[in-house]
């Protein structure tokens, strides 16, 4: 098993083979037909198919397709990743079939598919946050709110200084994996998506609202130059520091 997460093509070539692990494979783009100890399933866009351990399966592509593969390591790795979770991660990885996504679980697929999987840290924590999406109780995390005004009140506060996912989840009393589900599940956009674009907003409240110089107000919301900030205000709101200024008087 070279990487726990990967992004595989797949084509008309039937491949039939098993092996000891247990697999998940979420689709992207284009359709694959997969069996598992013959049951058929259709892999697509917000869909996925778990291949229990040792169990024989076939796919192939006629068109071909992509697609996100979790090849799950042992039990020692599923129990440390989903902690009080594990019991139900093992259910999970036991039955064979197809499973439909929701659209924050598909947002989250498309998302971790577009990070830089060949990155070791990136890939297994990825990864461990898959599993716990598709486990952790989804009533719970509907139902419970996020503290959002404390978060953003953190958020603020910080602004000119490094901020860690783990440092908002741990204002939430939840896991790092837990909350980064539940935050994209409810806002839409990941922990760090949105701790930027409220440093941005940030910024450009006090460009509107204040006198201070333009490299100041980059250090007050956590930018190391003036450059980088103005290129980042310029990319989330179409304007430069200067044209935002200039547009008060």
């Amino acid at each position: 098993m070279s990487s726990i997460l990967s992004l595989r093509q797949y084509t008309h070539d039937l491949l039939v083979h098993s092996h000891h692990h247990a697999q998940l494979v979420f689709g992207l783009t284009g359709r694959l037909e997969f069996e598992v100890d013959g049951l058929g399933a259709r892999v697509e866009r917000q869909t996925l198919a778990v291949v229990p351990p040792d169990a024989q399966h076939a796919c192939g592509s006629p068109n071909g397709s992509l697609c996100l593969v979790v090849d799950v390591p042992d039990e020692n790795w599923l129990r440390q990743t989903l902690g009080r979770h594990f019991d139900s991660g093992r259910r999970l990885l036991e039955e064979p079939g197809a499973l439909s996504l929701n659209p924050a679980q598909s947002q989250l697929v498309s998302w971790i598919a577009a990070s830089p999987l060949t990155d070791d840290v990136i890939a297994t924590q990825s990864a461990g946050l898959l599993l716990a999406s598709l486990v952790a109780p989804a009533q719970q995390a509907i139902d419970t709110a996020l503290p959002l005004a404390a978060l953003d009140a953190h958020i603020d506060q910080h602004a000119a200084r490094p901020l860690q996912v783990a440092d908002l989840a741990r204002l939430c009393g939840l896991s790092v994996a837990r909350f980064h589900a539940r935050f994209l599940a409810k806002i839409g956009q990941t922990p760090m998506d949105y701790v930027r674009s409220r440093r941005l907003r940030l910024g450009r409240q006090l460009l509107l609202e204040s006198h201070l110089a333009v490299g100041e107000i980059a250090a007050r919301v956590g930018y190391s130059s003036q450059s980088a900030f103005t290129a980042a205000l310029s990319r989330e709101f179409g304007v430069t520091p200067r044209t935002l200024r200039s547009s008060r008087e």
